[in-house]
């Protein structure tokens, strides 16, 4: 029976849409705020998000070590909204993450770090919120309405800026021109949706999501959209740290989707899958690189560092038509609402 079609659904599909439309509108704005980042030259960065921004932030991490060799920490809102700490940010980047720029602790934290000698940068679907105003550049990710409680093309947007702003940071003319290649790619992706994992789901038990890298960033933003979306419980690791403790509760048929990318990870996770697949579990991977675990159709992108963002649109593709298929509306998640706003 068809089912009908659900506002994330329709976000979903106008991923591709979204990043072609950053990649022509957004750029000179980026370009500006990464040659202040190179005049700045920072000996570290911090970023400032919750939820799924967070999740954006984690990948930029990532992204900016292995590129810039720039470490970036997460620093706590709270630290400024409830707590009014300053922060030794002098020849520092600080980024702020948020799509709707509103929530009052991302905020503050934004305003002091610009305060307290940082240059800021807000990435943000508001260029005329408080988030942008407290910044010295803002960011628009151009990914235009987004009405599903989910996000989705927000959070692709989010990365994809801040990928561009590395690149043309560090002028990496290969990243340039795989973002580049990414909306026709990413159309792909929208199409799979997994239903070899969908099968083998069900409402009463856990699951994990595993990552490594920038993909452990896309197995956190997966575990968070099976709660928000289907009342699911599912918990993100890094397939480094799921052997030390958690694969304990593993038991037959439990549930474990791994993201892997075209990158030096890929054989590291997609060991750990087969291992965790010979306990009995029921291991899905983004990689045919395994003997044990079920390798699922995945989109490459021909970059490590665009890899991941094709991964999590075919997740949403297939994280949606599951909760449709248990009788629940991803578009309103209960107890939850679009814009969260946290002091």
């Amino acid at each position: 029976m068809e089912h009908p079609q659900t506002q994330m659904r329709r976000e979903i599909d106008e991923i591709p849409t979204a990043v072609e439309r950053l990649l022509s509108k957004g750029r000179l704005a980026i370009q500006d705020a990464a040659r202040a980042a190179a005049a700045r030259d920072p000996a570290f960065a911090i970023t400032i998000a919750r939820g799924t921004s967070d999740h954006a932030c984690t990948y930029l991490k990532y992204a900016s070590e292995l590129m810039l060799g720039l470490p970036v920490a997460s620093v706590g809102p709270s630290v400024a909204s409830i707590y009014g700490a300053h922060l030794r940010l002098q020849q520092s980047l600080c980024i702020a993450v948020s799509q709707s720029g509103m929530s009052p602790d991302i905020v503050e934290l934004a305003r002091m770090a610009r305060f307290d000698g940082a240059l800021s940068v807000a990435i943000t679907n508001n260029r005329h919120s408080p988030l942008a105003e407290s910044s010295s550049h803002t960011l628009d990710i151009c990914a235009g309405p987004e009405r599903s409680v989910a996000a989705t093309k927000t959070f692709v947007n989010s990365v994809v800026t801040a990928l561009l702003l590395l690149a043309e940071w560090k002028q990496d003319a290969e990243l340039i021109a795989a973002l580049h290649r990414l909306p026709d790619l990413l159309n792909g992706a929208t199409k799979l949706d997994w239903p070899e994992v969908r099968e083998n789901l069900t409402g009463d038990r856990s699951l994990f999501t595993l990552g490594r890298g920038p993909a452990w960033a896309i197995s956190n933003e997966a575990a968070l959209k099976f709660k928000e979306t289907c009342q699911l419980h599912a918990e993100s690791y890094s397939s480094a740290e799921v052997l030390h403790g958690p694969v304990s509760i593993v038991g037959e048929g439990f549930p474990v989707i791994c993201f892997a990318a075209e990158d030096r990870a890929e054989r590291a996770v997609a060991e750990i899958a087969d291992q965790i697949a010979q306990k009995g579990a029921k291991v899905f991977i983004t990689s045919p690189k395994v003997s044990h675990a079920t390798a699922i159709d995945h989109v490459r992108t021909d970059h490590p560092l665009t890899d991941p963002i094709s991964l999590i649109v075919s997740f949403y593709a297939m994280v949606e038509r599951f909760a449709v298929e248990r009788g629940i509306d991803p578009d309103t998640p209960r107890h939850l609402q679009k814009v969260t706003e946290t002091l």
